[in-house]
Formats: C-alpha cells, sequence, structure tokens
C-alpha cells in the first residue's frame, strides 16, 4: 500500500528573537491571523492565554489546520507548531512571514509528512530536521579584527 500523506506538521523553534515587537500579545495575534487568511485558510478560532508573567499561547484554529504558539519573552523564545491538513501544503511559507517578524538568531525546524500508513506497512514517518544559525556580518568583521589586532601586538 502507497503510503497517503494527508497533512504536513512543522514544528519550529526560534531562539533569541530580536524583534522588539516580541512582547505585544496582540500585535503577535494579528500578525497571526492576517498571515492564515492570507494564505487562503478559513480561520474557525482564534484564543490566547497568559500562562505566566513571561509566557503567553496563541491558537488559530483554520479549517485545514492550525497554529499554536508558545513565546516565553524572558528568554527570547518561541516554540510553535504548524499543522497543514493539504498533502501539498507547504507550512515553510507561513514559517518564513513569522522568522521575519520574530528575527531569531537560531531557527530548528522539524517538517513531519503526517498520514495513512497502513496496516500493512512498518510505519516510518519521514522527517526533515535542519537547524540554523543566522549570523550577522558585523560579528565576523569584530573577530577578523580581533584576530588581526593580536596579530600585529606578536
Amino acid at each position: 500500500m502507497a503510503v497517503k500523506i494527508l497533512a504536513r506538521h512543522l514544528t519550529v523553534d526560534f531562539y533569541n528573537c530580536k524583534s522588539s515587537k516580541f512582547q505585544d500579545l496582540q500585535l503577535i495575534r494579528d500578525l497571526l491571523k492576517e498571515v492564515v487568511e492570507g494564505k487562503g485558510y478559513q480561520l474557525l478560532k482564534l484564543s490566547d492565554e497568559t500562562v505566566a508573567e513571561n509566557h503567553f499561547a496563541v491558537m488559530l484554529i483554520f479549517r485545514d489546520g492550525h497554529i499554536a504558539l508558545h513565546a516565553y519573552t524572558d528568554l527570547r523564545y518561541v516554540a510553535m507548531d504548524l499543522f497543514l491538513c493539504k498533502e501539498d501544503a507547504d507550512p515553510e511559507v507561513i514559517y518564513k512571514e513569522l522568522q521575519n517578524f520574530f528575527k531569531p538568531d537560531k531557527t530548528k525546524t522539524t517538517l513531519l509528512k503526517r498520514g495513512d500508513f497502513g496496516k500493512e506497512t512498518e510505519i516510518k514517518p519521514k522527517t526533515k530536521t535542519r537547524v540554523a544559525p543566522l549570523r550577522k556580518i558585523h560579528n565576523t568583521g569584530a573577530k577578523v579584527i580581533r584576530i588581526l589586532a593580536r596579530r600585529t601586538q606578536r
């Protein structure tokens, strides 16, 4: 029996978010709603909860999937699930927009293909994990200057 992919599930970790808008829950709610509706998904429910002083969660349920986001403002960290219920869905399009908003130094993503693997087949879902540090050019320049300074002092 062939594997039928029913959905794509992207898990995302954003580390050391740089955006000054990071702590604005209403702005994040509005952004998530705009992104989901902008991609043609019909929003069914949007809710949020302040879990602790430095931790809030936002959940969007739409006709073909959901987004669950947890933000830890003191850690400048965001954990997110993007679940899209279409075989040809591309959750990375949504991920890219949110990455541009939060401006993390480092990201980790894992893509899961979800679906019916059949009773006769061994269940082996395919996963793809990617960790990508985002480096800034001025950091590299500062390192080069320190190295050159050490060499000239010798």
